[in-house]
């Protein structure tokens, strides 16, 4: 969803620190080296309508990276929701998904626990997912 930390975490794997952003209306894309690895990741905007568009963007994707903010209580459902939505895409059926509950430093945030709860991952079934706790 839009605010969740997509852009600054991409530019923080990108080039290793925090850049200043704006919402991100359309796509950025990136390649991200890791390891002996290279990753073309493509950061598609997250408000509501502009979301009809991700599907554009699922063709040949090997894995998704859905980042949360762990401190937005009030829309975590709708996370849920979307992420859900995506992964029910024929397109993604082979993806490995990477979540990132992100915004861990606030005070009110939920764990990745709490995150993995309420996102419903342990309902995927032929899925390889992982959650990670970050601070971006």
């Amino acid at each position: 969803l839009d605010a969740a930390g997509k852009t600054t975490i991409l530019y923080k794997l990108k080039l290793g620190e925090i850049v200043t952003t704006i919402p991100t209306i359309g796509f950025n894309v990136e390649t991200v080296e890791y390891k002996n690895i290279s990753f073309t990741v493509w950061d598609v905007g997250g408000q509501d309508k502009i979301r009809p568009l991700w599907r554009h963007y699922f063709q040949n994707t090997q894995g998704l990276i859905f980042v949360v903010d762990s401190n937005d209580r009030d829309r975590v459902v709708e996370a849920r929701d979307e992420l859900h939505r995506m992964l029910n895409e024929d397109e993604l059926r082979d993806a490995v998904l990477l979540v990132f509950a992100n915004k861990q430093d606030l005070p009110n945030a939920m764990n990745a626990a709490e995150i993995t709860d309420k996102l419903g991952l342990h309902s995927l079934r032929q899925r390889h997912w992982y959650i990670q706790s970050t601070c971006a």
